[in-house]
């Protein structure tokens, strides 16, 4: 596996698992959203201050494959491995790794675009930002 264009280290939560110990699948894609906020800021940018602009990323598409279910307490790294454009769409490949083992838990692709001002285009913001990524 090359090393990721981003990670962050997070820990499961009690209350984030179902009635068998293991995390309820929603809470994967909280997971995920928060590299991707937590990479954003890393590339200079604030989600809340590009709302204030007119400018917000929204999620179009998720597809995750889940693996290996987390369980109350793991800590796992979620990570961003890839990032590519196509068209008006960035696509963020994901993944969830447990530290304890390095076992990958869960990949996603996930989809998203850019409304200005309510509607779809392309901020050039997005594009200065992510050079190096893409």
């Amino acid at each position: 596996m090359n090393k990721p264009i981003f990670e962050i280290e997070l820990k499961v939560r009690d209350y984030e698992c179902d009635s068998q110990g293991h995390v309820n699948n929603a809470n994967y894609q909280h997971y995920f959203e928060v590299a991707r906020h937590e990479f954003l800021e890393n590339s200079g940018l604030s989600f809340y201050q590009l709302h204030l602009k007119g400018i917000d990323a929204v999620v179009s598409r998720v597809q995750i494959r889940y693996k290996v279910p987390l369980i109350g307490m793991d800590r796992f790294k979620c990570t961003i491995s890839r990032l590519e454009k196509v068209n008006v769409k960035y696509i963020f490949h994901q993944d969830i790794i447990r530290i304890s083992d390095n076992v990958v838990c869960a990949k996603a692709k996930i989809e998203v675009v850019n409304l200005v001002d309510g509607k779809l285009s392309e901020p050039e913001v997005f594009n200065k930002a992510f050079t190096d990524y893409i």
